[in-house]
């Protein structure tokens, strides 16, 4: 527990760039799809939604890595970015499984940060 407390600004910067990168949703959203997903959204509006979604996620890693650097809003953006994560894993796993597997890697790697968020903060609210 003492490593994710002294180690959780790395965390969260290791998370927000891995997190910064679906800003690849933005400027190439069919590679975005094809690379999470394994299929493309050929719909017009596709193009929007997943643009849209992808610069949300891209925000969600800036916030990581903002909270990382500003201890002050650190509880903050790990509770907005783990209830993020939250949804997306229960949205796949409710809704997608047939994208489990090709998913699998980033739902993975979601819930271990998850984890970790939430043990960093249980342990710090148990400290104030």
């Amino acid at each position: 527990m003492k490593l994710i407390i002294n180690n959780i600004k790395w965390i969260m910067l290791i998370s927000g760039l891995l997190t910064c990168s679906m800003i690849l949703a933005v400027f190439a959203p069919e590679a975005a799809l094809i690379s999470m997903f394994g299929e493309a959204l050929t719909e017009p509006v596709a193009q929007v939604v997943v643009r849209s979604w992808g610069f949300l996620i891209f925000l969600m890693g800036v916030l990581l890595i903002y909270g990382a650097f500003k201890p002050m809003y650190r509880n903050l953006s790990l509770v907005i970015v783990g209830l993020s994560k939250i949804v997306f894993v229960l949205l796949v796993l409710i809704f997608g499984a047939q994208y489990v597997e090709k998913a699998a890697v980033t739902l993975i790697l979601d819930s271990i940060f998850i984890t970790l968020f939430a043990l960093y903060l249980s342990k710090v609210k148990s400290v104030s």
